[in-house]
């Protein structure tokens, strides 16, 4: 049978999920642009219910709005695709979930959607976890929708380990 993901995204899923089972933290997600690629990456990983507690998929304004309680004046001042929603919809997960870290990805997949300023491959990310600094990362990947969904992925496992990482060294 052919995997789902590829084995080194695999392989640092499970890096992902060993970090915060070694930490004692749940996880839990928000996702617009991966659709849940995320989640589905880290709950390919046998063992994943143990640190992954939900997942969001809030792919309209709408959703991000009922859903995490987004601002709306969040995508009016700064639209969907911004670090502002991003930061908000990492941090309102965190009041929605038992979960005390948490990562979401908001972007442009493509092929549409491009603006002036926010082209396709255009993806916000944030991390957050209780009482303490949310990260946040912007990119702008290459490549058809399926490569920047996929490169989306690897960057919020990255980016999660990078806020394990920092927090664990906080706590010691």
């Amino acid at each position: 049978m052919t995997p789902l993901f590829p084995a080194p995204l695999l392989a640092l899923a499970e890096e992902t999920l060993d970090a915060c089972r070694g930490a004692g933290l749940m996880l839990a997600l928000a996702e617009s642009c991966t659709g849940g690629m995320v989640a589905a990456c880290l709950t390919s990983v046998s063992g994943a219910s143990a640190v992954v507690d939900r997942g969001f998929v809030t792919y309209t304004n709408r959703a991000k709005q009922e859903l995490l309680g987004v601002p709306p004046h969040l995508f009016a001042s700064f639209g969907a695709v911004s670090e502002e929603v991003a930061r908000a919809m990492a941090e309102e997960v965190l009041a929605r979930s038992s979960a005390q870290v948490t990562i979401s990805v908001t972007g442009i997949a493509g092929p549409g959607g491009a603006t002036p300023g926010k082209p396709v491959g255009l993806v916000h990310m944030a991390s957050a976890r209780t009482g303490r600094a949310t990260l946040h990362e912007r990119h702008v990947f290459s490549g058809d929708r399926d490569a920047v969904r996929r490169q989306a992925t690897e960057a919020a496992l990255r980016l999660l380990l990078r806020q394990l990482g920092e927090e664990l060294r906080l706590d010691q």
